[in-house]
C-alpha cells in the first residue's frame, strides 16, 4: 500500500504512507511484527477463548467475557460503524489487513517464542476485532464491581461504611496529567505532560508510534490492536492527553428469572415476564475439561452473575429469589464504541478540533486536555454517562421495580484553567457530578503545589514532577504514632518534624479523630525509637530509603490487624461471586487503599485504632525489614505466560498516593503490578523537544534489543526524545 517503516534508536516505529488507509495498514502490520504474541493474546481475551491455550487460570476471564457478550457487542458496534461512518470503517479494515499480513509473516518466519511454548499459531483478525480489543481492555475501567462491594459492606457494616471505604480500589486505573499554558512556560507555548497508571504488562499496554501521511503527521501512544492514537498524541500544532474521569456509566440490575418451556423469562418493571435471550457456549480449557456456560440477556443487559438457579456455589437467603445480576453499559445499548473519534483526532490542528473529535467519544469516560500552538486550550470530560436513578449509581438495583431506567445522557462537563495550569489526577474535578468514588486529592494537590513553585516551566523540567515521591496520605498514621506514649513522651519527633495531618495537606477531614488509648503501658524502647524515627522521616517513598521501608511495614501491619479485627469479621468473607470480581471484594486491599479514611474518621465501629497502631509498631520494631523500600517494592509486570528465565525486576520508588504512582497493596504485598505505563511531555513550541518513555521497550519479543531498553530511562525518570526528522531515522522496509 505504498508505506514505509522507519525506526529511531529505540526501535520505535515511524510510519509514512500516501493515504490514511495505507498508513493504517502499515500500523497494523508493524504492530503484528513487533507484538504478534500480544495481539494474539488480546484477540483471544476479547473473544473469551484465552483459556484454550493459557489454561485454567484464564478461565474466569473467559467466562466473564462470554456472559457479558463482549465479542457480540463489538460486532454490533462494527455494524453500526459501517452504517454511520463508512470511511472510518474502511480505515479500520485497512488496519486489520495489515495485522493479518504481519501475523502471517511473523508466523511463517520467526514468531515470538511464546507461540511455540503453547503450540499456537497466530489466528486471523476480523474487521470487528479492534473494537473487541478496545472493549475488553476497558470494560472494567468504570469499576462496576465496586457496586457489589458497596452492597456487601452496607449489608454487614451499614451505609456509613460506604464513605469510609470510598477510594479508588485495586482494580481501577488512573493517570496524572497537567497542562501549563504559554504564559507559564519559558517558550511562550504550552506544555502537556503526564503518565497513565495501568497494570504494567509485558509487552506494554502502550505503543510509541508515529503516523505520517499527506493528511496528518502524529506522534503518540497507541493501544496495540487498535488503529490510530486515541489517548495521547501530538500533531505538531495541537497535543492532547487524557485521564480516567472516574465516572460511573455502567449499571448492575438484580434480575428475577424463571425457566419456561420456551427458555428463560425476566420480570420487568411493568410487572410482566419478558422473554430473555438465551444460548449456551463451550469454553475450551488447555489441560482441562471444556466448560459449558449459559449466556442469558434480559432487556437490561447480559447476566454476568448467577442465573435462573442463582449462583453455582451460593444458596439464596430464605425467602430470597435465586441471584442473577445483569450488566448494562453504553456500547451494548447504543451500538457505538466511539471509533468515529479516532480519525478526527489524527486530523486535528487546533484544540477546537480535538474538542469536536471527542464529542464522538463513548468509553471509557475520560477527562481530556488539549493545547495548540495558537494558545487554544481544552479541559473537558468526554464520553457517555447515562441519566438514571441515584440508587443505580451506588449499588445493584432491582430490575423489576420502575424508576431505574436510563433516561438519556449527561452533558459532558467542562472546566477552565487556574493561573495558567490545569491538573487532572482522577480527583473530584470536572467529572465530579458523574462519579461516585474518586482518587484522593493528594496527587493532584501535589502536582499543583509543585507547579506553583516556579513562574516559568520548560518541557525538560517536567520529569521532576513525574518522579515526585512525597506521600501525603501517610499523615493520619503518623499522627497516631505521634500520640503514642513512650520514652521521650508523646510525639517525640525531631526538631521541625511535621506530624499534623492537616499541615501535611492530606485532604482528609479529622472530625475529632481517634484518641490515644488510655491505660496502656509506655512503648518499649525499640518501638519508641522506631516511632521517633518515622516522625523524623521526610515522607518520601524513595527506593533507597530505609525509613520508607519501615513506614510501609508498619502500614501493612496496621492493615492486617484491622482486617483481622472482629469489627470487620462479617465483611471478611466476600459473596461467592465469580472470581473475576474478587479484587473488588477482598477486605484487606480495601482497608489498605482506604487506610487514611479509616484512621482519621471520628469512629470506626468501636475499633481502638491507637491500640492497633501501637501493636503494629511493636510488631515491626521486633522484626524490622532488613533493607530499603526498593528491596520489596519491586516491579511485577503481568505476562500471559511466565518467562522461561525470570527477570530480576527492579526496585521502585513511589507509592499509591505519590505522583510517582507505583501501587503496592498494603497488607498483602509491596510488589507493584500497577504504575506509570508510559510517560510523556508534549511541547507545543517544538515537537522535537517532546519526550516519552515506556517501562520496558518498543518490542514485545523477548531477546529483542528493544524489548527492555527503555527501562533504565523509566526507572531514572529520564525520557527519550521524540525524533521527527526523517533523516535521523533508519528505514527498515517498504510495506
Amino acid at each position: 500500500m505504498g508505506g514505509e517503516i522507519f525506526r529511531d534508536p529505540w526501535g520505535i516505529p515511524h510510519l509514512r504512507a500516501q493515504s490514511a488507509n495505507g498508513l493504517a495498514y502499515a500500523q497494523g502490520r508493524v504492530t503484528a511484527l513487533d507484538r504478534a504474541w500480544q495481539l494474539e493474546v488480546e484477540r483471544h481475551r476479547a473473544q473469551g477463548t484465552s483459556a484454550s491455550f493459557l489454561g485454567p487460570e484464564a478461565l474466569p476471564w473467559d467466562l466473564f467475557v462470554r456472559r457479558a457478550r463482549l465479542a457480540d457487542t463489538a460486532r454490533r458496534c462494527w455494524t453500526g460503524l459501517r452504517r454511520t461512518d463508512p470511511g472510518t470503517a474502511e480505515w479500520v479494515r485497512a488496519y486489520v489487513a495489515g495485522v493479518n499480513e504481519g501475523l502471517a509473516r511473523a508466523g511463517g518466519t520467526a514468531p515470538a517464542p511464546e507461540f511455540a511454548r503453547v503450540g499456537l499459531r497466530p489466528g486471523r483478525w476480523e474487521p470487528w476485532t479492534p473494537l473487541a480489543v478496545w472493549l475488553s481492555t476497558h470494560i472494567l475501567f468504570a469499576g462496576f464491581p465496586a457496586k457489589l462491594w458497596r452492597e456487601h459492606i452496607t449489608a454487614h457494616l451499614g451505609a456509613d461504611a460506604v464513605g469510609l471505604f470510598a477510594s479508588d480500589g485495586p482494580g481501577t486505573s488512573g493517570s496524572n496529567g497537567w497542562l501549563v499554558t504559554g504564559e507559564r512556560t519559558v517558550t511562550g507555548h504550552a506544555v502537556i505532560a503526564g503518565d497513565p497508571h495501568r497494570f504494567i504488562e509485558d509487552p506494554g499496554v502502550y505503543q510509541q508510534i508515529r503516523l505520517a501521511c499527506p493528511e496528518f503527521d502524529v506522534v503518540g501512544l497507541a493501544v496495540p490492536g487498535v488503529p490510530g492514537i486515541a489517548h495521547f498524541g501530538h500533531t505538531g500544532t495541537v497535543a492532547w492527553a487524557i485521564t480516567n474521569a472516574m465516572a460511573d456509566y455502567q449499571d448492575l440490575y438484580r434480575e428475577r428469572l424463571r425457566r419456561t418451556g420456551a427458555g428463560v423469562e425476566a420480570l420487568g418493571p411493568d410487572g410482566r415476564w419478558h422473554r430473555a435471550a438465551r444460548h449456551t457456549e463451550t469454553v475450551e480449557v488447555a489441560g482441562g475439561e471444556p466448560v459449558e456456560v449459559e449466556v442469558v440477556e434480559t432487556d437490561r443487559g447480559p447476566v454476568v452473575i448467577g442465573g435462573p438457579e442463582g449462583l453455582d456455589d451460593g444458596v439464596p437467603e430464605p425467602g430470597e429469589p435465586p441471584l442473577a445480576i445483569a450488566l448494562r453499559h453504553p456500547p451494548r445499548v447504543t451500538g457505538d464504541l466511539g471509533f468515529g473519534a479516532l480519525l478526527p483526532l489524527l486530523r486535528a490542528r487546533r484544540a477546537a478540533d480535538v474538542d469536536r473529535a471527542v464529542d464522538l467519544w463513548a468509553e471509557p469516560v475520560n477527562v481530556v486536555m488539549a493545547a495548540d500552538t495558537e494558545g487554544g486550550t481544552l479541559h473537558r470530560v468526554a464520553g457517555r454517562v447515562p441519566v438514571r436513578s441515584e440508587a443505580g449509581r451506588i449499588r445493584p438495583v432491582p430490575a423489576w421495580e420502575p424508576g431505574h431506567e436510563w433516561r438519556g445522557w449527561h452533558e459532558p462537563p467542562r472546566a477552565g484553567l487556574t493561573d495558567g495550569v490545569a491538573v487532572m489526577a482522577n480527583q473530584r474535578g470536572p467529572a465530579a457530578p458523574l462519579g461516585v468514588e474518586f482518587a484522593p486529592p493528594h496527587r493532584a494537590d501535589r502536582i499543583t503545589a509543585l507547579l506553583a513553585r516556579r513562574a516559568r516551566w520548560s518541557a525538560a523540567d517536567m520529569s521532576a514532577l513525574h518522579m515526585d515521591t512525597h506521600l501525603a496520605s501517610a499523615a493520619p498514621l503518623l499522627d497516631l504514632l505521634a500520640a503514642l506514649d513512650g520514652p521521650g513522651g508523646p510525639g517525640a519527633a525531631g526538631d521541625g518534624a511535621d506530624v499534623s495531618a492537616s499541615a501535611a495537606g492530606s485532604g482528609v477531614p479529622d472530625p475529632g479523630g481517634p484518641a490515644a488509648a488510655p491505660g496502656l503501658p509506655p512503648l518499649g524502647a525499640p518501638a519508641a525509637a522506631l516511632r521517633d524515627r518515622l516522625l523524623r522521616w521526610n515522607r518520601r517513598m524513595d527506593a533507597d530509603s530505609t525509613d520508607a521501608a519501615l513506614f510501609a511495614a508498619v502500614r501493612s501491619a496496621v492493615v492486617r490487624r484491622l482486617a483481622a479485627h472482629p469489627a470487620f469479621a462479617a465483611a471478611a468473607t466476600p459473596p461467592p461471586y465469580p472470581e473475576v470480581f474478587r479484587p473488588w471484594l477482598a477486605l484487606a486491599p480495601r482497608i489498605g487503599h482506604a487506610l487514611e479514611h479509616l484512621l482519621s474518621a471520628g469512629d470506626l465501629f468501636g475499633v481502638d485504632r491507637p491500640a492497633v497502631v501501637r501493636a503494629a509498631l511493636e510488631e515491626v520494631a521486633a522484626r524490622p525489614p532488613a533493607g530499603t523500600w526498593g528491596d520489596t517494592h519491586r516491579l511485577a509486570p503481568w505476562r500471559a505466560l511466565p518467562p522461561t528465565a525470570p527477570y530480576d525486576e527492579p526496585g521502585l520508588s513511589g507509592d499509591h498516593d505519590c505522583v510517582l504512582c507505583t501501587s503496592p497493596v498494603p497488607g498483602l504485598t509491596d510488589l507493584a503490578a500497577r504504575g506509570p505505563a508510559a510517560r510523556y511531555v508534549w511541547d507545543l513550541a517544538d515537537r522535537q523537544d517532546s519526550r516519552w518513555v515506556v517501562p520496558l521497550g518498543a518490542s514485545g519479543v523477548p531477546g529483542s534489543p528493544h524489548h527492555r531498553d527503555q527501562q533504565a530511562l523509566w526507572l531514572a525518570g529520564d525520557l527519550a526524545p521524540v525524533l521527527t526528522d526523517w533523516a535521523q531515522l533508519t528505514k527498515e522496509t517498504d510495506v
